[in-house]
């Protein structure tokens, strides 16, 4: 199997929790990687097939060599225009995937990041989306969609914070039916046909009803991790193109924070492994 959960063990519930200015609690994890060439292997499988699955490769790179197919034509630079930052988003939304996946037992289609038409650039939708359904029967009411937005801040230079999820979670309600779609589409394409089958379910909530669930979520490197910039967030006050408003789901938005020591350092590595090992 091409994924792998084992690198999820190192995603450790700190116990600490936060308050934002309007007192909605914010949990706080940490990242602990550790030099483990077995785990990072199968995490670098794992993370190579969300942008091409394995299978895939040898018939997509043409006269490329696979290193050279996955560098040039799948991930994002390591040097290149926003390609750091692309790399950096991708991987914190992947990273989240994997909580929600490994963690919260919820099922997540992997086709976002796939054969993007510029690697240098996000996807658009939302970023991370689960399904959990409540019985064998596939459409209860108590069925539930999770949606998360995604932040990263790895470097200096990033200007992300949880507010800024926080803000940009507001539109997941717009996004949802374009982000159902594609997902759709792509798993069709990838002949990933369970996931493509689960989508139909909730792409019409009038007829048939079920629960959404919305996050925001926040990966910084530790040596930016600022718990009074943290709590100064507020879910009552976020920026829109009307102005300041509440967030439309702010009693059942879920906030989440994760960091983690030398980020980029991990991230340049895991896409390094991902190419050298394909």
């Amino acid at each position: 199997m091409c994924y792998s959960s084992h690198h999820i063990k190192w995603l450790i519930d700190t116990g600490e929790r936060l308050l934002t200015e309007d007192e909605k609690e914010i949990e706080i994890w940490e990242f602990k990687h550790e030099e483990d060439d077995v785990i990072l292997s199968a995490w670098a499988t794992h993370f190579r097939n969300h942008y091409c699955l394995d299978t895939e490769i040898e018939t997509r790179r043409g006269k490329q060599t696979r290193f050279e197919f996955l560098c040039n034509v799948c991930f994002p630079s390591e040097t290149e225009s926003f390609g750091p930052a692309i790399r950096a988003g991708d991987f914190g939304e992947i990273l989240v995937a994997d909580y929600l996946a490994y963690r919260l037992g919820y099922h997540v289609p992997r086709v976002r990041w796939m054969l993007k038409p510029t690697p240098n650039e996000s996807t658009k939708g939302s970023d991370v989306i689960g399904f959990q359904f409540a019985d064998d029967t596939g459409c209860s009411p108590n069925d539930e969609l999770f949606i998360i937005e995604v932040k990263t801040r790895f470097s200096q230079s990033g200007g992300n914070s949880l507010q800024n999820a926080i803000d940009d979670s507001s539109k997941d309600d717009i996004r949802l039916a374009e982000s159902l779609n594609l997902i759709r589409q792509k798993s069709i394409d990838h002949k990933h046909i369970d996931d493509a089958n689960q989508v139909i379910r909730f792409q019409n909530p009038v007829d048939q009803e079920y629960q959404i669930k919305y996050g925001a979520s926040f990966l910084v490197d530790i040596k930016y991790f600022d718990k009074a910039n943290i709590a100064s967030s507020n879910c009552e006050r976020i920026r829109t193109s009307k102005g300041i408003i509440s967030h439309p789901h702010r009693d059942s938005l879920a906030l989440l924070v994760i960091r983690g020591d030398n980020m980029m350092k991990l991230v340049h590595e895991l896409y390094r492994r991902a190419a050298d090992e394909a």
